[in-house]
């Protein structure tokens, strides 16, 4: 059977459970981040937060740390960092990032093969954001994170954020701490006043963290979906990956994806000179600050994260991976 009819049969025959607090967040932030479009609620420093944000929080959280750091071991860097960029990533509401590694990690293993969690041959809708909206058997036990996120969860830090969804509140309290900055700039400006506080304080929420973390979301997303459809390609890899010019520079260089398949640990995305990597060109200005080291060159390693195995070595049943990890953690 042809590879995309393979996984349309499997995504038909596969029964899954829909996850209802995933399509509940989903949403609500969506309907969240459509408060932009009032007039009411419109400022030039929500459109600059939002813009700096999806670099600070989706650049440097998501692509520098959960992708990667985390998942690939691109570089080094001292662990404070590690953990600074961590919560950054966190702030963009794609789980912790030991639940990120594992299901990154699956994918680069099965990628559009049956078992990758999120490959767009089975629809363009699941591989770009449907497969968020349903509970996947294959993450549903804690051998499958011990497999695949085992040297993430060895860090007594990852394990905290996984305790009592700490992760979710550390997203809850940057959103509060943007309101009440926005709140105490309306109030206590030169012509505040308490309807001027709210005004900024929903002003900022809206754009700094709702419309931000709609657009990484999508940004992310797109590299999934996007950079397995359309583009080109400049190497011959088992799977369907491809190079998208504009998901690579939406992205700061992750949408040049069928590199990154092709030389997983490189830290640098873009291969040719006309391949603009904005991270990877962040990841060199830290290293000149001696923030980060080691940089992984490309060419150097064609083979998969040495943490990543090529096949589970088992899948028993188990209790749900946060209860293990909050018995760890405790």
């Amino acid at each position: 059977m042809p590879e995309r009819e393979c996984l349309m049969a499997t995504g038909r025959t596969k029964r899954r459970r829909l996850d209802w607090m995933a399509i509940a967040v989903v949403t609500g932030v969506h309907v969240a981040a459509l408060a932009v479009l009032s007039q009411w609620l419109f400022s030039w420093t929500g459109v600059v937060l939002a813009a700096v944000g999806v670099y600070v929080f989706g650049t440097l959280g998501i692509n520098a740390c959960f992708h990667r750091l985390l998942s690939h071991r691109s570089y080094k860097c001292p662990l404070w960092f590690e953990h600074l960029l961590a919560v950054l990533g966190v702030c963009c509401l794609q789980k912790t990032p030991g639940q990120f590694v594992a299901t990154h990690r699956a994918h680069h293993q099965y990628s559009d093969e049956d078992g990758d969690p999120h490959s767009p041959l089975i629809s363009f809708f699941w591989g770009h954001m449907g497969w968020v909206f349903v509970e996947n058997p294959q993450f549903s036990n804690a051998a499958t994170y011990d497999n695949y996120a085992r040297d993430i969860f060895r860090d007594p830090f990852y394990l905290r954020l996984e305790r009592n969804v700490l992760w979710l509140w550390l997203y809850v309290t940057q959103a509060v701490l943007f309101y009440l900055v926005g709140f105490g700039i309306g109030w206590l400006g030169p012509e505040g006043s308490l309807t001027a506080g709210v005004q900024f304080g929903l002003s900022l929420l809206v754009w700094g963290v709702f419309l931000r973390t709609v657009l990484v979301w999508h940004i992310t997303w797109s590299v999934n979906s996007i950079g397995h459809v359309w583009g080109y390609r400049n190497y011959e890899t088992r799977d369907q990956s491809r190079n998208s010019l504009l998901i690579g520079l939406i992205s700061n260089g992750d949408g040049w994806h069928n590199n990154h398949h092709a030389d997983q640990r490189a830290a640098a995305h873009g291969h040719k000179w006309w391949e603009p990597d904005v991270t990877y060109l962040t990841l060199m200005g830290l290293q000149l600050c001696g923030l980060v080291w080691d940089l992984v060159p490309v060419g150097t390693s064609q083979s998969p994260h040495e943490n990543l195995p090529m096949k589970p070595t088992k899948q028993i049943p188990s209790r749900p991976p946060s209860e293990t990890l909050r018995k760890k953690a405790g």
